[in-house]
């Protein structure tokens, strides 16, 4: 779960929960702020967004501040581990970016 085989890319649903769990929260607050980051374009359902927190937990990626939280609400942050993957998702996505805009740019250029 979250990469594919070959390219090593996040997918679109983990890369926004990393992003967003930069700062702790727990699942219906992690299902609105995306849904808002995206403008309502990404929505996890609940047993989506639960399946892939416990996938990202087990790689360690993420990890929960209390096991046993008193109001029943976990509370998640990603971990350094999780921040790498992240960063070299960023990286990757960047490139992609910048290469887009040099073909675009040298198309515009030769009327293509």
């Amino acid at each position: 779960m979250g990469r594919t085989a070959n390219s090593g890319a996040l997918t679109e649903s983990v890369f926004y929960i990393l992003l967003r769990l930069h700062r702790p929260a727990h699942g219906y607050v992690l299902m609105k702020d995306i849904a808002e980051m995206t403008e309502g374009r990404v929505n996890l359902g609940a047993g989506s967004l639960y399946g892939a927190l416990d996938t990202l937990q087990k790689k360690g990626w993420i990890k929960a501040l209390d096991e046993y939280p008193q109001d029943r609400k976990i509370e998640y942050i990603i971990t350094a581990t999780g921040k790498q993957f992240f960063e070299k998702e960023l990286i990757r996505l960047k490139e992609m970016l910048q290469n887009a805009e040099k073909v675009k740019e040298a198309t515009n250029e030769n009327n293509y």
